[in-house]
């Protein structure tokens, strides 16, 4: 390997030192078409073998720009396909780091056949290994869909190019009007789960790999805990608005590696770390807190679309490789526009089922309002909660009191609207209601949620569930 080529020192720079081993190194380009003999093809641009992360086995393949602008030839592409091969074998998590102009024209439908291979080993691969990307150059056209396979997507923040069409090829667009490929619009899309600087990117994938299990058959590595079990997290009420920084301060050592951050942030998903375990956390937000420490954003509490489809898609990852779920509910509704209505029922629908048929460890903590057939959908004890925690002040019910007062008492005047108003809040939406219906497990003061969330999952840890035998769903 050319440890002075990019494509090289970006591998030596994800993996522990001295721990990678090439494999392939003399593969070259077959085809001779069009002068590709005149090329010098060093490994067909393409670096792939295996080493470690934090000494864990991983595979990985990063695309070398300097060899043919990186294109996606034959023999390159069952490079690739072979190293997914021997990480199925393994059980182990593949990482690919693309820099590349695409597929090698030369090679025409030698090329197209053997990227189609990428995708059936891709397809093969889901929900049986980790498979996270990086972009670092372009990555365009089908390599574009060989990345959306993979689990996890990061981008390199300036001259990263991800795209299906390039800019320039949409209609009515152009790169200066809006550069689709840049990395800060395809995460705001949600095509990518986070943007930075090139050793930023390979630190959160490393962060990322410590996180997770090794295949679907095992179960993450349990770290070594420091932090204090029964650490009591001050000041947890003030962080209800923004549940990134809650789900933060009840994690071990306070650390959350959120996915998707720029995309529907109305909804938070990230990793977190509870008694040294990897654990799941879908949460709804009301207020995102910037940098300075004050509020950049405000949103409704209501699930959009695209925050029910990033949530479901965090909770299936998670269902396929055992990892627990922690949902943190504060939810008044559905987003109610004409734009998210074409799509609200299906991805509400997506979400449900989400939940519902996954069969791994499920808590939900209600800290705020938990309204109507959007807090059924969050994770609620109908669809298969195991332990819905809830704090004294969340509100569950159908929906706000007064509301449901105008509408029962429809044309009485304000004095009677508001003494209903307070009767239905005390009998429906108080969550000591909830709790004698057992709608709610416990009721937990906000300061002790880190310790009552670790007791439920370690209560649920030997959990088994079995379901209706059936190929798979279709929701």
């Amino acid at each position: 390997m050319s440890t002075t080529s990019k494509a090289g020192q970006r591998i030596l720079s994800l993996l522990d030192e001295n721990s990678f081993v090439e494999i392939g190194a003399l593969v070259t380009a077959r085809s001779t078409d069009f002068d590709l003999k005149q090329a010098e093809t060093p490994s067909d641009g393409v670096i792939t073998g295996y080493g470690c992360v934090d000494g864990n086995l991983v595979y990985v393949y990063s695309q070398d720009a300097s060899v043919l602008n990186g294109t996606v030839g034959e023999m390159h592409a069952k490079k690739i396909a072979y190293l997914y091969d021997l990480a199925l074998k393994m059980g182990a998590p593949i990482i690919g780091l693309y820099d590349s102009a695409g597929l090698r024209l030369q090679e025409s439908t030698d090329a197209l056949d053997a990227m189609a291979s990428i995708y059936a080993k891709q397809a093969l691969a889901s929900g049986v290994i980790p498979q996270i990307s990086a972009i670092f150059g372009n990555c365009g056209g089908g390599l574009a869909i060989a990345n959306a396979m993979a689990d996890f997507t990061y981008m390199e923040e300036k001259n990263a190019k991800l795209f299906v069409s390039a800019p320039n090829a949409l209609d009515g667009n152009y790169t200066a009007k809006c550069d689709t490929a840049a990395a800060k619009y395809v995460a705001e899309a949600g095509e990518c789960d986070g943007i930075g600087e090139e050793d930023f990117i390979l630190a959160q994938i490393r962060e990322l790999v410590s996180m997770l299990p090794k295949n679907n058959e095992t179960e993450a590595e349990v770290a070594d805990v420091t932090d204090n079990l029964n650490r009591v997290c001050e000041g947890l009420a003030g962080c209800a608005g923004d549940t990134a920084i809650l789900a933060s301060q009840i994690a071990d050592d306070n650390n959350f590696v959120e996915v998707k951050a720029s995309f529907a942030q109305s909804v938070v998903t990230g990793f977190i770390r509870l008694n040294g375990a990897t654990v799941g956390v879908v949460a709804n937000r009301t207020e995102l807190y910037g940098e300075d420490g004050k509020v950049a954003k405000k949103f409704d509490g209501v699930l959009c679309p695209c925050g029910c489809n990033k949530a479901a898609d965090f909770v299936n990852f998670c269902d396929a490789f055992s990892i627990p779920v922690l949902s943190i509910t504060n939810v008044t509704g559905f987003k109610a526009t004409v734009e998210a209505e074409k799509k609200m029922a299906k991805a509400a629908a997506r979400l449900t089922y989400a939940f519902a048929n996954a069969t791994v460890p499920k808590v939900n903590v209600i800290v705020g309002k938990a309204y109507g057939s959007a807090y059924t959908v969050m994770n609620s004890k109908a669809i298969g909660c195991d332990l819905t925690i809830a704090w004294p002040n969340a509100e569950v019910g159908t929906m706000d009191a007064k509301i449901a007062a105008k509408i029962m008492y429809d044309g009485a005047d304000a004095a009677v609207i508001d003494e209903k108003a307070k009767e239905y809040a005390a009998l429906q939406n108080n969550v000591v209601s909830a709790a004698k219906r057992g709608y709610v497990d416990q009721i937990v003061e906000p300061a002790d949620t880190r310790k009552y969330v670790i007791g439920a999952f370690e209560m649920l840890y030997t959990k088994m569930e079995d379901r209706p035998a059936k190929k798979h769903g279709t929701v």
